[in-house]
């Protein structure tokens, strides 16, 4: 006779669930979320009038990076170690921030959800919401695909959001406060919000930065202990939204279901 589970394969879904439940925490919560603080690395100039909207490693110690604000719109090649920016070729008329993990291009457009997007015929596929002990997770920013997951800043907050793709639950957080505290304590004032992560899958090195910054981080991340019930509102506060539901979708981004 085949096992229980194998006779019943509903229970496979209801058993951890009734776990999770006696454990006191809601369906979608995980037992192994991840808390990230870090050490700084190494620091490089970053050009402090650039309005950082994504950032990618390209490789050879090259960024490319997208600037906003208007007028002042830009994509942009950036040598590392120098801060200088070139220019190359493109038809793009506007930027978002996208990461794709080479089948799937994932955006977002500063609501909880997660778009996967066809990368030829540039249709929406998914639209995964994104959530965190069962609320979504609002203001999806820039984004990074590191190690089969989406890494997403959290936009006016120092905070950036580890997500499984296929689920949308949001595994882990990194925690970049005291990178902001550093900065301003450099005389940086003027600097904007976090935002920018990019990531040198060769060389294992995370590099992070934010709008008009003049300076961009590499950083290793170091695992730290969470809150005891997992709650980061006092850390990064305003990105949950209690329950279901999203606040109107920004104009701009073309949905195909």
């Amino acid at each position: 006779m085949p096992p229980l589970l194998v006779r019943h394969p509903v229970l496979i879904f209801i058993i951890p669930t009734m776990l999770l439940t006696l454990l006191g925490l809601p369906p979608t919560a995980t037992l192994a979320t991840r808390f990230y603080s870090f050490d700084l690395m190494r620091e490089y100039p970053h050009d402090p009038e650039a309005f950082t909207e994504g950032l990618l490693y390209g490789g050879n110690d090259t960024l490319f990076e997208s600037t906003g604000l208007f007028g002042r719109s830009s994509v942009r090649k950036v040598d590392l170690q120098t801060g200088k920016c070139g220019s190359f070729s493109h038809k793009m008329r506007d930027g978002w921030g996208l990461a794709t993990d080479g089948k799937v291009v994932f955006g977002s457009d500063g609501t909880s959800t997660l778009y996967q997007i066809d990368p030829e015929s540039h249709q929406v596929m998914r639209m995964v919401p994104v959530k965190y002990q069962d609320n979504d997770v609002r203001y999806l920013n820039e984004l990074e695909y590191i190690n089969g997951e989406v890494w997403a800043n959290v936009f006016k907050t120092d905070c950036i959001a580890i997500i499984s793709p296929d689920s949308g639950i949001v595994v882990g957080w990194v925690f970049l406060h005291e990178l902001r505290h550093h900065s301003l304590n450099s005389g940086n004032m003027a600097h904007d919000v976090l935002n920018g992560i990019a990531w040198d899958e060769d060389n294992r090195r995370l590099f992070v930065t934010g709008k008009l910054w003049p300076t961009l981080y590499e950083i290793k991340l170091r695992h730290i202990e969470g809150p005891p019930d997992g709650s980061i509102e006092k850390l990064c506060p305003r990105i949950i939204i209690p329950g279901s539901g999203n606040f109107p979708k920004q104009a701009g981004w073309s949905v195909t279901r």
